[in-house]
């Protein structure tokens, strides 16, 4: 053997090791994952459903993982800060995030910008759960029906409010598709977040608003305010005897908000494939199934390419309601 044959050698020998180190730590850490805490990051404030849901799934992943996963709240901007957090993160499968309907989706028309890209720097995991709106009026207001409102909203052209939890929430979005559909004259008066909307609904200084069930139910129970449709495709087991909206005569009308957890672009299959593994077993569970549908939702799960190709579906969708009304936030 001449020497710089055995010259050659020994640099792709070194060259061979020095590769084979690199990669170790990350092999490793794909196959001792997880052996630390998770955060998962919500991208709305402590006290509201999806943080309430959130920490119910945290605390059932955490079972099933055997380690904690820690609920970090990062409201803002829409819930664009949050997530953002999410994309900017490590990809190695340690922050999770809870992302929606307009995380994932509406904010990508709402926004002249967002900080991160939902295609290029999420890797979608699993879309978990869904829930309906419910379209619902003050309770004095002399309107039983879907047709009603219709009929009551064009004899006062540009004098019936409709209140929403937000600029640009489905809150909002939803009330904007059923003024399209239905060609309504009517003046949106947007609040911040679903209790002020409430409240004032109650009070009589809007007449409408569409909200979503766990947010609205107790004061459809209560009697404080009348629910006249629901926006799924199907009669919600909450509200059974609310007609949908189609069943209410608005052709063609379904709106569902959702979420879904992902992580930052990037992080290795093995770990994606875990965690879509073990939410899909989660989600089936019988108990966990209940607590949700008390919670006011209702389960999804599939793989993440079911996620984004429903991200992808609803960012085509509310993009089209979005440039129709208008809304911008920034």
């Amino acid at each position: 053997m001449t020497m710089p044959r055995r010259a050659l050698l020994r640099a792709l020998l070194c060259s061979t090791l020095t590769l084979a180190a690199a990669a170790s730590p990350a092999l490793h850490a794909q196959g001792t994952w997880p052996d630390k805490p998770l955060r998962l990051i919500v991208p709305s404030a402590a006290g509201g459903s999806p943080d309430i849901l959130c920490r119910y799934l945290a605390s059932e992943l955490a079972k099933r993982l055997g380690q904690p996963v820690v609920v970090e709240n990062r409201p803002g901007a829409g819930g664009n800060i949050g997530i953002q957090a999410v994309a900017r993160s490590e990809p190695d499968g340690y922050t999770l995030g809870y992302g929606n309907i307009a995380t994932l989706a509406i904010n990508r028309s709402l926004f002249s910008s967002l900080p991160y890209d939902p295609e290029r720097d999420l890797a979608p995991v699993i879309a978990a759960v869904t829930t309906a709106n419910l379209l619902v009026v003050n309770a004095a207001l002399p309107v039983k029906t879907v047709a009603d409102l219709v009929a009551y909203a064009r004899e006062r052209p540009g004098q019936v409010t409709m209140g929403s939890a937000g600029n640009g929430t489905t809150s909002h979005l939803g009330g904007e598709l059923f003024k399209d559909t239905e060609k309504l004259d009517v003046l949106h008066v947007p609040y911040r977040g679903s209790p002020q909307a409430i409240q004032d609904l109650m009070g009589g200084n809007v007449q409408f608003m569409f909200d979503n069930l766990p947010s609205i139910l107790p004061s459809v129970t209560g009697g404080k305010v009348r629910a006249l449709a629901v926006t799924s495709t199907a009669r919600s087991a909450l509200v059974p005897d609310v007609p949908t909206m189609q069943e209410a005569g608005v052709k063609d009308y379904e709106m569902q908000a959702w979420g879904g957890f992902v992580l930052a672009a990037g992080t290795p299959d093995p770990i994606v494939t875990r965690l879509n593994t073990t939410f899909n077993e989660m989600l089936a569970d019988p108990a966990v199934k209940a607590k949700l549908a008390d919670l006011a939702f209702d389960t999804l799960g599939g793989t993440p390419d079911d996620l984004r190709a429903l991200m992808d579906r609803e960012t085509r969708k509310w993009g089209e309601v979005v440039r129709a009304s208008g809304a911008k936030v920034d």
